[in-house]
């Protein structure tokens, strides 16, 4: 099945899928310091939510945090006192966007994306949303654990330089876009956000996104799905789709 897209023709039955999926194990990707997810028959006196031990259905409970356990969107909420929910700011589904990958560089004890890293890779391309694959790409993105491991980031001016650029939707295949201990400076979430000046509300990061290596660097179309989750993140399931001559 094609679709258009702003004159752009699309094949919505070849899906590239950039999410890292929450399973119930250790196995799972990890940040933040927190336990491993949890998906569990739900029990109930001598009730056991699961077929194979004589329910009629499987009934699971599941226990995860979205900033640590996959693929998620998150909104300015993530950072301000006001409440804001992903469910009610992220209002449309389909993107322009431009992939991007890069070896993040040294920078004092760390490694980061620099301001002029995005620019020479973005260049003067006009898009709506970036996805950025940091080099070493390899498959253990989607289970690592990332607690105390210091990964690479966003330099803040990298943040700027996506917001004069006019980027709303920032996708990044890290647990963050800043660095893992910072003392709550958080400076690529602030200036992303632009939470100094005028709040871009509408504006979101993905984190955690794992970009195949059969997915070339260029222009797409992404379809940000999230969860409905009343809440300043969600689990996501970004698609891209390759744009036909």
């Amino acid at each position: 099945m094609k679709a258009k897209i702003k004159n752009d023709t699309i094949d919505l039955s070849k899906p590239l899928d950039l999410s890292i999926s929450i399973r119930g194990d250790a196995s799972n990707v990890n940040a933040w310091y927190v336990e491993h997810p949890s998906i569990k028959p739900h029990t109930d006196g001598d009730f056991v939510g699961k077929v194979t031990e004589g329910a009629s259905t499987n009934f699971n409970n599941i226990c995860f945090n979205p900033h640590a356990h996959g693929t998620h969107t998150e909104c300015v909420g993530h950072i301000t006192k006001e409440y804001y929910s992903i469910n009610k700011q992220l209002k449309n589904y389909f993107f322009l966007a431009e992939v991007i990958t890069i070896a993040p560089e040294k920078y004092q004890d760390d490694f980061v994306i620099s301001r002029k890293q995005l620019q020479y890779a973005l260049g003067n391309k006009k898009r709506e949303a970036v996805v950025i694959r940091t080099l070493p790409n390899l498959s253990d993105k989607r289970s690592k654990q990332y607690s105390n491991t210091n990964p690479a980031y966003l330099l803040e001016e990298a943040a700027q330089l996506l917001v004069a650029k006019g980027i709303e939707h920032l996708l990044i295949d890290l647990p963050s876009v800043d660095r893992e201990k910072d003392r709550g400076a958080l400076l690529a979430h602030k200036a992303f956000w632009n939470v100094e000046g005028v709040v871009r509300e509408h504006a979101t990061i993905t984190e955690f996104v794992f970009v195949s290596n059969d997915i070339a660097d260029g222009k797409y179309y992404l379809n940000l799905q999230v969860a409905p989750f009343e809440n300043d993140a969600s689990p996501s399931r970004p698609i891209l789709y390759k744009i036909e001559p």
